[in-house]
C-alpha cells in the first residue's frame, strides 16, 4: 500500500497502480475519456492532467497526465490546481471544435460521458464559429447505429473492439484529426461483442440500434436487476421498459462474472419479451382444433379440474426458473415430474454437476477465467455456446504479456507499451473442437477432430500428467506431439484451467477434461474446470434429479399412466423425436402449457396458459458455476400473463391443495430451500421486506423520470397510482433508494456529476473490483472434495461411427441455436440458414458440392451444405436449432440426397458467425 496526497488530503491507493484508477477509486472526480478499466492507459485525449509537485516544498509542480502516472508512496498532486483546471478545460474545447451541437436529439443524450466531462471541466462556451469537419456514416448491421461526425477520437471503439474482443473489420483508418472509425466498407459488424461499443463509446457515435426504433430517454426507462436468459453463463444484465415494451438492455456489472462486457445474443436476444409471438390470454382448444380465449378466472378453473382428474405427470424446463420448476414438482411429485431436459442432455448435465459436487476441481468465475496461465478447451466451441467465456480466455491469453512487462520496467495498465513490447507473446491455450472457432486464432495449438477423438487426447493429457489415470487407445504422431505440449503447459502452470461443456454431446469428453483438471489438482496446481452448459438454468433444473427421465415421462403418456401432462415453458420439439412425441400427447387427455411464446408444444396443447418472462417476474436462475442468481421484475406484464409458479398456486388453491397455495414468491423460495440441493437459495437474491440503511423501498425509476401523466392520457388525465409490488424490495416509482442500496441491487447506475454507465464505478469497492456489499448471487456448490485414487473415469474403446448413414452432431450458433433470443428481430436478422457440413469425401458420394442443397428423404429438413476437410468421413455436422433444419439431435445414423430444388441465399441474406 500506498499513500498520495491530493489537494491537501491523503488517500490510501495500492503502490505502482494507475494515479487515475487510485484517484477514481477514493471517490474523487477526475475528467477522461480514452482510460476504461478494462484495458487499460494509452494517454490519448489528454484529459485527465492534474500537477504533480515533486515534494511539500514544491508550490509550481508540473503538468502530467494521471492515467500515465504510477502512484507512489507520498505522491503528492493536485486535481484543482488552476493550471490544470484550464488545461482540462481546453482540452475539451479542442474536441468540442468539431462535435455537433444535436445533444436535444443525440441518441446518448442524458448519459453522454462527453457531456459529463465538458460539465466537469467547466467547458460551458463554444467560442469557435467556423465549418466543422463532418464524415459520411456507414451501415454496420441490425444491431449498431453509426454518427462518425460525433466521435472525439478517443480511441475507445478500436481498442475494445480489436485489441480486446478480437474483431478484425473495425478499423481506424486516416491520420491526425481526419480519423475515421469504422469498417473498410458498409458491411455488418463481424464480432459478437459489437454492441459493447453502445456503452464503450464515450459519445454517440455507436448506439442500441433495435432501441432507437422506440426511443426513449434514460430517464424514463424502468429498470430492475436482472439474469441473461440467453445462455448457462449467467451475466448481469439491466433491461430497461417503457410504455409496456422492453427498450434495452445494458451490461450491469458483475465483478466475478461478465464486468463491463456481454454478448450481442445476451444484449438484443432479450428482445423475446416483445415479439409477436408471444401470447397474452390463456385459451382452450376446442373439439375442430382452435382455440377459444379464456379469462383468468376460467383458466384457472379449467386447470384445477384437469388437477382433480389425476393421474398427472409434470415436465420442467432448465429455462424456467428453479422456483417455477419446483411449484410444478410440488404438484405433481418428485417420481412424477420430468426437469425437462432430453434424456441424452440430462444424463450429460448430471453428469457435469456431480464432477464439480464431488471432484476436487472448483468452477472458475470468469474473473478466474481471465486469469488463468494455461489453458486447455476439450470439445466446447465457447465462442457460440458460452461467448461470454470465450472472451474471458482472450484475456488469459494476454497474460503472458502481462507477466513481461514488469522486469521491463513497464506498468501492466499501460496498454499500448504492454502490447508493443509483449509483441504476440501469448500464454498457453491449446484447442482441440470438432471444426474451427473463432478463438482458434489465440491459441497454441489447436485439432479439428470428432467428440470420441478429442476424448481420448483428454485422457492421454491426463495420463502424461499423472501416470496413475488412463490413457486409452494409441495416438498418431501428431495427436501425440498436441498431447506432450499440452501437458507440458499445464504442468508448468500455476493456474491451469480446463474447459469442456455438453456442447460435444459426448460423457468421455466430460470425463477426459474431469480426468485432466483432477491430475493437476493432485499435483497441487490450482486448476480449475469449467463445464458449459446450454441454458440459463441447466444446473438448476439438473438439481432437481434426473428420473424420471424425459423418455421415462412420454413412456408413461403411451402406457396410460398419466393422462394429463403440465408442461412448463418448454418446446418438446425441439428435444425428442418427434413421432413419438406426437404420439404420446396424443395417448393424454389433457396437455397443458405454461409458457410465453407459441411454439410447436403449445399448438399441441389442450389448455394454454401465458407465463411471464424473466422482465416480468421475479426467480432464480443457476449458472455453469452452480451460481444462484435472482432476478427481478422490470415491469408489469400485460393481460393476463403472470409468473408460471402463480398459475400453479391458483390452480391448486382452486383445487383445494393448499400446500401449494403460495401467496408470496418468498413463501415458495423458503419452501424450496428445504431441498437439499436448494438449501443456499434465499441467500442468491433479497426478500421482499428488505429496506436497506434507509428505510425505503429501492426505486426502479430514475429520479428525473417524467410522463407519468402523459403515458396513459389517451384513458385518463389523471396520473395513475403507482403499481404495488409485494413480491420484491423494489417500488415502481423514483421515490425509493438507489446509491444508498446495496450495490448488487442497482436498478440503473447514477451520482453527481455521473449519469452514463461510467458511474458504475460509484459502486464497486475499487475501480473494477467487486461490488459494495459483494457481487450478486450465491454458489449453492462451493467446492467438491478431493476424490480417492481410484475415482477416474476410464477411456473410450472407440472413436468411428458404427451405424450405418451418416453420424450426425450439432454444432451451434450465437445467434439461432438458442430458442428464446432467436425470436428477437434484430437476432433474426443475424440467423443462418439451416446447413450441413460434409467431409469431401461424403460430399463426393452424395454429388454435391458447396452452395448446394440436401434434405432428409425421412422428414422435411432442407440444408445448405458446406464442406469441410476437417469432418471425419461418416458425419454430418449441421447448425443446431435454425429453421428449417433439425430441430433436434436425430437419434440415428441419417440419410441424406441431393436436394434440386433447393434455392439459395442471397449473399447479403445474413452473417454466419461460425469461426
Amino acid at each position: 500500500m500506498a499513500s498520495i496526497i491530493v489537494d491537501g488530503k491523503t488517500y490510501d491507493a495500492t503502490d505502482g497502480q494507475n494515479l487515475l484508477h487510485a484517484c477514481l477509486s477514493a471517490g474523487l472526480d477526475l475528467p477522461y475519456f480514452c482510460w476504461h478499466p478494462a484495458m487499460g492507459s494509452v494517454g490519448a485525449c489528454r484529459q485527465c492532467a492534474i500537477v504533480q509537485y515533486q515534494d511539500e516544498n514544491d508550490t509550481r509542480g508540473r503538468l502530467t497526465m494521471a492515467c500515465m502516472t504510477p502512484v507512489s508512496d507520498g505522491l503528492r498532486i493536485s486535481i484543482d490546481a488552476s493550471n490544470a483546471v484550464e488545461f482540462r478545460k481546453a482540452v475539451i474545447e479542442w474536441l468540442m471544435l468539431n462535435h455537433p451541437h444535436d445533444c436535444p436529439v443525440c441518441e446518448e443524450g442524458g448519459e453522454c460521458h462527453l457531456q459529463d466531462m465538458t460539465v466537469m471541466s467547466g467547458h460551458t462556451f463554444r467560442r469557435y464559429a467556423g465549418n466543422k469537419r463532418t464524415f459520411n456514416n456507414q451501415y454496420l448491421g441490425p444491431f449498431i447505429n453509426h454518427e462518425m461526425n460525433r466521435c472525439i477520437t478517443c480511441f475507445r471503439c478500436v481498442r475494445f473492439y480489436q485489441d480486446y474482443a478480437g474483431g478484425e473489420d473495425l478499423q481506424a483508418f486516416g491520420s491526425r484529426s481526419r480519423m475515421y472509425f469504422g469498417r473498410a466498407t458498409d458491411g455488418v459488424l463481424e464480432s459478437e461483442f459489437a454492441g459493447n461499443l453502445v456503452e464503450v463509446c464515450p459519445t454517440g457515435v455507436f448506439t442500441d440500434k433495435p432501441f432507437s426504433a422506440s426511443y426513449t430517454r434514460k430517464w424514463d426507462l424502468q429498470s430492475a436487476p436482472s439474469i441473461c436468459a440467453s445462455c448457462g453463463v449467467g451475466c448481469n444484465i439491466l433491461p430497461a421498459e417503457r410504455y409496456g415494451r422492453l427498450q434495452r438492455v445494458h451490461n450491469r456489472y458483475h465483478g466475478e462474472l461478465n464486468g463491463y462486457f456481454l454478448c450481442d445474443r445476451g444484449r438484443f436476444g432479450a428482445d423475446f419479451v416483445n415479439s409477436d409471438e408471444r401470447f397474452r390470454q390463456a385459451g382452450e382448444k376446442t373439439d375442430d382444433g382452435s382455440f377459444i380465449a379464456l379469462d383468468n378466472e376460467g383458466a384457472i378453473t379449467r386447470f384445477a379440474a384437469a388437477l382433480d382428474a389425476g393421474d398427472l405427470i409434470g415436465i420442467g424446463s432448465p429455462r424456467a426458473s428453479v422456483e417455477a420448476n419446483f411449484a410444478l414438482r410440488t404438484l405433481v411429485g418428485p417420481d412424477r415430474f420430468c426437469n425437462g431436459m432430453s434424456t441424452a442432455e440430462a444424463q450429460l448435465v448430471d453428469h457435469a454437476l456431480g464432477m464439480l459436487r464431488n471432484g476436487p476441481a472448483p468452477a472458475p468465475t470468469l474473473k478466474d477465467v481471465e486469469q488463468a496461465d494455461a489453458v486447455l478447451i476439450l470439445g466446447e466451441d465457447i465462442s457460440n455456446t458460452a461467448p461470454r467465456a470465450a472472451l474471458a480466455v482472450r484475456q488469459a491469453a494476454r497474460n503472458e504479456s502481462l507477466n513481461m512487462a514488469p522486469p521491463a520496467g513497464i506498468p501492466t495498465w499501460q496498454d499500448a507499451g504492454v502490447r508493443g513490447h509483449a509483441q504476440d507473446a501469448r500464454s498457453p491455450v491449446f484447442s482441440a473442437t470438432p471444426l474451427q472457432t473463432r478463438i482458434d486464432d489465440l491459441a497454441t495449438r489447436t485439432l479439428h477432430v470428432p467428440p470420441e477423438r478429442i476424448a481420448q487426447l483428454g485422457f492421454h493429457i491426463a495420463a502424461a500428467l499423472n501416470p496413475d489415470y488412463p490413457a486409452g487407445a494409441q495416438l498418431n504422431e501428431d495427436h501425440t506431439t498436441f498431447v506432450r505440449d499440452a501437458a507440458a503447459a499445464l504442468g508448468a502452470a500455476q493456474r491451469p484451467l480446463i474447459i469442456s461443456g455438453t456442447g460435444a454431446a459426448n460423457t468421455s469428453v466430460l470425463e477426459a477434461a474431469a480426468n485432466v483438471a483432477w491430475a493437476l489438482c493432485n499435483t497441487g496446481k490450482a486448476a480449475s474446470l469449467m463445464l458449459n452448459v446450454p441454458e440459463a438454468n441447466s444446473f438448476g433444473a439438473a438439481m432437481f434429479g434426473t428420473q424420471p427421465s424425459l423418455d421415462d415421462a412420454l413412456d408413461m403418456l403411451e402406457r396410460g399412466v398419466a393422462r394429463t401432462v403440465v408442461i412448463l415453458e418448454n418446446d418438446l420439439f425441439r428435444r425428442v423425436d418427434r413421432a413419438r412425441l406426437e404420439s404420446a400427447l396424443r395417448q393424454s387427455n389433457t396437455v397443458i402449457a405454461l409458457d410465453s411464446l407459441q411454439n410447436e408444444t403449445v399448438d399441441h396443447a389442450d389448455l394454454v396458459l401465458p407465463a411471464a418472462t424473466f422482465a416480468e417476474c421475479e426467480g432464480t436462475y443457476v449458472n455453469y458455476e452452480t451460481r444462484a442468481q435472482r432476478f427481478y421484475q422490470v415491469f408489469l406484464p400485460k393481460g393476463d400473463v403472470k409468473p408460471a409458479w402463480r398459475w400453479i398456486s391458483d390452480a391448486a388453491r382452486s383445487a383445494g391443495r393448499t400446500d401449494l397455495a403460495w401467496d408470496h414468491i418468498d413463501d415458495l423460495i423458503a419452501d424450496c430451500a428445504r431441498v437439499d440441493a436448494f438449501s443456499g437459495l434465499r441467500a442468491a437474491g433479497t426478500q421482499a421486506g428488505f429496506r436497506g440503511s434507509a428505510n425505503i423501498r429501492i426505486a426502479r425509476q430514475p429520479h428525473r423520470y417524467s410522463g407519468r401523466t402523459a403515458m396513459d392520457a389517451a384513458v385518463s388525465v389523471h396520473e395513475p397510482m403507482a403499481p404495488s409490488d409485494e413480491e420484491s424490495p423494489f417500488a415502481y416509482s423514483m421515490e425509493g433508494a438507489n446509491q444508498t442500496a446495496p450495490a448488487a441491487l442497482m436498478s440503473y447506475t447514477w451520482s453527481p456529476g455521473w449519469n452514463s454507465n461510467q458511474a458504475v464505478m460509484k459502486y464497486q469497492q475499487e475501480i473494477g473490483g467487486h461490488l459494495r456489499g459483494g457481487d450478486p448471487g450465491v454458489r449453492l456448490i462451493e467446492r467438491g472434495t478431493t476424490l480417492p485414487d481410484m475415482m477416474r473415469f476410464s477411456p473410450p474403446t472407440a472413436d468411428t461411427p458404427t451405424r450405418e448413414g451418416l453420424q450426425p452432431l450439432a454444432v451451434f450458433e450465437v445467434f439461432g441455436s438458442d430458442e428464446l433470443s432467436s425470436e428477437a428481430a434484430a437476432v433474426q436478422q443475424r440467423i443462418p440458414d439451416a446447413y450441413v457440413i460434409l467431409n469431401p469425401e461424403d460430399a463426393a458420394t452424395l454429388g454435391v458440392e458447396v452452395g448446394a442443397g440436401v434434405r432428409d428423404p425421412a422428414g422435411s429438413a432442407r440444408f445448405a451444405v458446406r464442406i469441410d476437410p476437417d469432418v471425419q468421413p461418416g458425419y454430418v455436422y449441421y447448425g443446431s436449432g435454425l429453421p428449417g433444419g433439425w430441430t433436434n439431435t436425430p437419434t440415428a445414423a441419417v440419410t441424406l440426397e441431393r436436394d434440386p430444388e433447393y434455392q439459395p441465399p442471397s449473399p447479403d441474406h445474413n452473417l454466419i458467425m461460425r469461426g
